[in-house]
């Protein structure tokens, strides 16, 4: 393992900013990952997974730490069911097409998410009405200051919206290193109750979708929508939906009656982040080479040199619109960093 100093890490996130780490070094087991946590004790570390949900705002002054453990095999399975384990350092997308290859359903209508699958609990990531914690066992993390292997539940990663126990209490204290998924073998449950995925199916004539079919049809809106990273520097969501109580959610709703929602309880509804964002007459915006997708509101862009402060200072001007002409506060699902 060969510790870099001074490493461009613009590579190694989706937003394509030039940032560099005081160190660097990528890992390729657990084994690896022990040994340099225990050879850098008082070295202040950064954990590094696919680079997909943040932003850099500044040089590291840190030993980052790139988890790249590969791997993924079955644990145990029965006639409905098939217990998974993927390696933290494989490519989430590529995992979720293997995954529908062997006809194990549960994560198609998340296709095409960009990063690892070592981050994916962290972010209880979700797409067209699935989200992690739908298909979630447990996942393995080894603790970074004494290098405890530890076994975190269902359960004991309080999962929420876009939110775990690694955002707040755990946050910063453990490196995830594989994670177990419970997916179906029979009868799946094909989920197309977003619009957007019932529209593409009957466009392509399909009554009846296979998991493969779901896939396809997720892809095919994610790309119509959304920036390829390789091409277009962007982390998907910039900005989380936000969840407001039913009575607060009505005296804005009375003012602006077009106004998209979704009730997710008796008591809490959901808005569309992007719809407030394009209302606000932000959708394709540019400001220098920082800016808003033109075909998705919520996707903030880099067009080539753009810093991670612009970019950040572009995502502050939309919350401050947004706060202003509805009343409303939107979060960054994006970490700045």
């Amino acid at each position: 393992m060969e510790i870099l100093s001074n490493f461009s890490l613009k590579n190694y996130n989706t937003f394509g900013i030039e940032a560099k780490a005081k160190k660097f070094v990528n890992v390729h087991s657990v084994e690896e990952l022990k040994a340099i946590l225990q050879q850098n004790p008082t070295e202040k570390k950064f954990i590094l997974g696919g680079g997909s949900n943040m932003l850099l705002t500044q040089d590291i002054d840190a030993l980052v730490i790139h988890v790249d453990l590969k791997g993924k095999k079955i644990l145990k399975e029965d006639d409905d069911f098939v217990w998974v384990q993927s390696q933290a350092g494989e490519n989430w997308h590529e995992f979720v097409l293997w995954t529908i290859d062997q006809n194990f359903g549960g994560l198609e209508n998340m296709s095409l998410i960009p990063g690892n699958v070592g981050t994916t609990p962290i972010q209880n990531i979700g797409a067209y009405g699935t989200e992690i914690k739908d298909t979630f066992v447990s996942c393995e993390a080894t603790r970074i200051d004494n290098l405890e292997t530890k076994t975190f539940t269902k359960d004991e990663c309080r999962f929420g919206y876009r939110e775990s126990i690694f955002k707040h209490e755990a946050k910063d204290q453990y490196v995830i290193t594989s994670v177990v998924f419970k997916l179906t073998k029979r009868n799946h449950k094909i989920n197309t109750s977003y619009g957007d995925i019932t529209a593409e199916l009957a466009k392509n004539n399909i009554a009846t979708p296979t998991l493969k079919d779901v896939s396809n049809a997720v892809i095919a809106i994610r790309q119509s929508k959304l920036p390829d990273p390789k091409i277009l520097g962007n982390s998907g969501s910039f900005f989380k939906n936000p969840i407001l109580q039913k009575s607060d959610f009505e005296k804005i709703h009375q003012q602006f009656p077009e106004m998209k929602f979704y009730e997710i309880s008796e008591t809490e509804v959901k808005v569309p982040a992007g719809w407030l964002i394009e209302q606000a007459g932000f959708k394709g915006k540019r400001f220098g080479d920082a800016g808003i997708h033109k075909n998705q509101a919520l996707v903030l862009v880099n067009y080539g040199n753009a810093t991670g402060q612009e970019i950040l200072n572009v995502s502050k001007d939309i919350q401050e619109t947004i706060f202003k002409t509805f009343g409303i506060h939107i979060e960054a699902e994006v970490n700045v960093i």
